[in-house]
């Protein structure tokens, strides 16, 4: 598998070399023909809207074309492969998923919903497997250290879900129904539309199956997830706005030995005035929450998190200049059947950020204090410089802090907590520069990471407990590209992670270092079709290296046929050279199974 990886890295990476000459040959060719938007608006990066060159960071944008083409059964689907991003999950269809940015851990990632942050307090980390992408229209994957624009945990990068925006004053009613492989059944719709200044998104899915066994010689191992969503705004005549949203999952997953009935929740309004014309002061009010019920044969636990969040932001807009500046309050709760020491802690932070356009030279700045109730003070900052060389070329650097809150886990489970932790601290240096053509983009970044007081769980004189014990190192290069040709659609990418313990020089624990991404899709009229091919090197199961996890490839490939207005049919096949592979182990041991092939068909309104 080694040589595999090696041989198609090299043969991808000449391909994008070459992509410039092929697109400019084309564009030359064809200089009337209408742009494809391959440089979106992203507002993650810098929780402003600035196009993807504008951003001076590291960013994959999936738009909802991407979506609908690949229709992807979970959100860990979605990522993996993309740049920068490695999944690592025990099973597939419901089952206990992590996503890796850029070499940090899951719990350093974090994951927004319209803003709205989402993740376990007990864990740190968020529940992927639990969101079905149907209920979203856009993915957009930020890397590198956001930790003063988004506070603890944005480590690695940042991925924000948008679920469907309002278009249009019509209604716009979308249905889709279909089965697949493993009696799997996957139901969904959506209503939008707007009338005078109110804007409405409602959605439902419900999704069903049998599922696959998890381990060698196993029994199917099912899950259902049932979820909606309501969105709603209101714009007045004097521009003030203000909207409410909602999402719920609700469902139930099967393991080894037990299942887990499980609530993935967020809800939010927000008020947003236009005090001048070059200041905007936006109020939101959240709530998260993620709630899971395990039963064994023998016990049942319980653990319930949620986080409310009071956030109040202004924007002030004077030329070519922009300034951020706000406050945020929020408090984390507990409960279940797991007696903790301290069942919530709240945190409150001050933020500033700087969006200076000196045209060629473009200068972002930001700083954000928090103090935790239950950790203490951290200060984050970030400054990156951007440079355009030209028309079509940007070159960026950037330095960035952040770090990773010790969980409720970390701090007080019986037995294993730790008060006095401190924080995980970090600091990363990014290079990059990006082209960007009518058809074409390229992307490539270079950057190290170092992390301290890494918190693990380990034996110090005789005590079992969470400690503040490795350093970390990481470093990486990523290579992105993209290009629409007449009918043709194409994305790649290929990443290179080098994450290690630099106290014992291992590599950090169910990571790959390398990684190689191919979409292409075509459309003929009203059929399209489309493949891709995921392809990644061995990982270690454990932190001293011994238990190693092979490398695979996978390749999915995906048809449409438009048969009537509004009306189509879609079928994906994933896997389908039927692949066994595992990214992780049982503790004896034995490979957790993902599934094999599996195909899937669905008729559709709407889309």
């Amino acid at each position: 598998m080694k040589t595999q990886i090696n041989t198609a890295c090299g043969l991808a990476a000449f391909s994008l070399a070459a992509l410039p000459l092929a697109v400019q040959a084309q564009s030359d060719s064809t200089p009337n023909s209408s742009s494809v938007d391959l440089n979106p608006v992203v507002v993650t990066a810098t929780r402003a809207p600035r196009t993807a060159d504008e951003t001076l960071a590291s960013v994959t944008v999936l738009d909802e074309a991407t979506l609908r083409r690949q229709d992807p059964i979970s959100i860990p689907d979605l990522l993996r492969g993309r740049p920068g991003v490695d999944i690592q999950t025990n099973g597939s269809f419901g089952k206990t998923s992590s996503v890796y940015i850029r070499g940090t851990g899951s719990d350093s990632a974090v994951l927004l919903i319209d803003g709205i942050r989402l993740r376990s307090a007990t864990t740190g980390g968020a529940a992927w497997q639990h969101l079905d992408p149907r209920m979203f229209e856009r993915a957009e994957i930020v890397r590198g250290p956001r930790g003063s624009l988004y506070g603890a945990d944005a480590v690695g990068g940042v991925v924000q879900l948008f679920t469907h925006e309002a278009e249009g004053e019509e209604q716009h009613p979308t249905i889709s129904a279909g089965a697949g492989s493993f009696d799997t059944q996957r139901l969904s719709a959506t209503l939008s539309g707007s009338e005078g200044g109110t804007r409405y998104s409602f959605a439902g899915s419900r999704i069903d199956t049998d599922g696959t066994a998890i381990r060698e010689g196993g029994e199917d191992k099912g899950y259902d997830n049932t979820s909606g969503l309501a969105r709603m705004a209101h714009t007045f005549d004097n521009g003030a706005e203000v909207g409410v949203l909602a999402l719920r999952a609700r469902g139930n997953t099967e393991y080894d030995g037990g299942n887990i009935d499980f609530v993935q929740q967020v809800a939010g309004v927000y008020a947003e005035l236009p005090v001048t014309q070059n200041w905007h002061s936006r109020f939101t009010l959240s709530e998260a929450r993620d709630d899971s019920e395990n039963f064994t044969d023998t016990s049942v636990s319980a653990f319930e998190t949620q986080t409310r969040t009071a956030r109040w932001e202004n924007t002030l807009r004077i030329a070519d200049h922009e300034w951020v500046v706000g406050a945020e309050h929020s408090e984390d709760e507990v409960s279940g059947t797991t007696d903790y020491a301290e069942d919530s802690r709240d945190n409150t932070a001050v933020f500033t950020q700087a969006l200076l356009d000196f045209s060629p030279l473009a200068v972002q700045a930001s700083l954000r204090f928090d103090d935790n109730e239950a950790y203490g003070e951290e200060v984050t900052g970030s400054l990156a410089l951007g440079y355009d060389l030209d028309d079509h070329h940007t070159l960026r650097t950037s330095y960035g802090t952040a770090f990773k809150a010790p969980t409720f886990n970390d701090l007080y489970f019986p037995g294993f907590g730790n008060t006095d932790l401190n924080a995980e601290t970090s600091e990363t240096f990014e290079v990059g520069v990006r082209g960007q053509y009518d058809r074409l983009f390229w992307d490539l970044a270079a950057y190290q990471t170092d992390v301290e007081d890494l918190i693990a769980f380990t034996s110090q004189q005789g005590v079992y407990a969470a400690f503040n014990v490795d350093t970390a190192r990481i470093r990486g290069a990523e290579l992105s590209a993209g290009t629409e040709l007449n009918d043709w659609t194409l994305q790649a990418a290929l990443t290179y992670t080098d994450p290690e313990n630099r106290d014992t020089g291992n590599r950090l624990q169910r990571r790959a270092s390398e990684s190689l991404r191919l979409d292409i899709d075509r459309e003929l009229g009203d059929v399209s079709l489309g493949g891709s091919w995921i392809a990644q090197n061995h990982r270690y199961d454990d932190a001293e290296n011994q238990e190693r996890l092979a490398g695979y490839g996978l390749v999915n490939l995906r048809a449409g046929w438009q048969f009537a207005p509004l009306w189509s049919t879609r079928l994906t096949v994933e896997n389908v050279f039927d692949k066994d592979y595992a990214t992780a182990k049982f503790f004896n041991g034995d490979n957790y199974l993902n599934a094999g092939r599996a195909a899937f068909v669905s008729i559709n309104y709407g889309l």
